[in-house]
């Protein structure tokens, strides 16, 4: 299919540019009226997940997935829920390995190519209820986890899961993984550091010997990072091998259900690579969407409670391809 004309109009005049619209709605932006029902999953390795649920006791499910260092209670995300939840979907906010606020048991933590636990949640929800539709949406590494999981799984996914969005999905990680060295970049880097650093730490002391906090002194770009922590704490063998096997790019041509990758053209965290035109052309079920702004995970619209990817999304589920 062709890329998709956007009919985002842009974002509010005061956000002037690529980091106003991506730092702004996450620090500003305030969604209220959703109360979400908890509950905890069990994994099969023993390990544990927290569901945050809205039951409108439709036949309808949305499943949504966080960023990096993100959860159920991010506006991206509270928006999200609140939005389909009126529209009568069903709503099942899963929040990563240690991103509920408790530290998860097993040494492993999450990434952006884990796609066994989507699989359990996605598995769960079935049986908690005979959904006839589902659809996934994911927001940054969200997006990324998301659009792996239909490409790995193509057409032995769940019946049930009928559509995928994704929205600022770092799709290629180690093209976006170089941009959190610009300068420009250092305040993401330095948040995404200072919360990661922590749970490692924590990681650290409850499995001796497992990860050497010392070369913490040695990282001197995120490629560092990658290759002395994520890749060990979540079982690849170095940075390169984590790019490579958890870029859903790589996997994406073997989607077999009509997916949305949304990806503003000013993402600062997100290079030219993470938007494959040469995909969306040739294949018929992946759409791309890549309006000239909107930040990382923003898309504010002026005097909507809502954001452009939010009405996006749903637009999308209920199948409405263009705008």
């Amino acid at each position: 299919m062709p890329l998709l004309n956007s009919s985002y109009s842009g974002s509010p005049a005061y956000l002037y540019n690529g980091h106003l619209q991506t730092i702004v709605p996450g620090l500003m932006r305030k969604v209220t009226g959703v109360a979400y029902e908890r509950e905890r999953l069990t994994l099969s390795d023993d390990d544990f997940l927290d569901l945050d649920w809205l039951d409108t006791g439709s036949k309808r499910l949305v499943i949504l997935t966080h960023g990096l260092e993100g959860d159920s209670r991010r506006q991206y995300i509270l928006g999200t829920a609140r939005l389909f939840s009126q529209q009568g979907f069903d709503v099942l906010a899963w929040n990563c390995r240690s991103c509920s606020g408790e530290m998860n048991r097993a040494f492993r933590l999450y990434n952006h190519g884990e796609i066994g636990d989507i699989a359990e949640v996605i598995a769960h929800a079935l049986r908690t209820k005979p959904y006839e539709e589902v659809v996934l949406v994911g927001y940054s590494m969200g997006g990324n986890i998301i659009l792996k999981y239909l490409g790995v799984h193509g057409k032995q996914r769940p019946d049930a899961v009928k559509r995928g969005i994704a929205i600022s999905a770092p799709t290629d990680l180690g093209a976006s993984a170089s941009l959190l060295d610009q300068p420009s970049n250092r305040f993401y880097r330095n948040r995404f550091m200072k919360k990661l650093v922590s749970k490692l730490s924590q990681k650290a002391d409850r499995f001796p010997g497992r990860l050497d906090m010392t070369k913490l002194s040695q990282v001197k770009q995120w490629r560092d990072f990658d290759d002395f922590f994520s890749a060990p704490v979540n079982g690849y063998r170095d940075a390169g091998d984590f790019y490579d096997q958890a870029s859903a790019v790589h996997f994406m041509p073997n989607i077999a259900v009509p997916t949305l990758l949304l990806n503003a053209k000013n993402d600062p965290l997100l290079s030219p690579e993470c938007s494959p035109g040469w995909l969306a052309e040739s294949h018929p079920l992946v759409f791309l969407e890549t309006p000239a702004t909107g930040g990382h995970v923003g898309f504010m619209v002026a005097r909507d409670p809502y954001t452009y990817a939010e009405r996006r999304a749903l637009a999308f589920a209920q199948g409405i391809i263009g705008q």
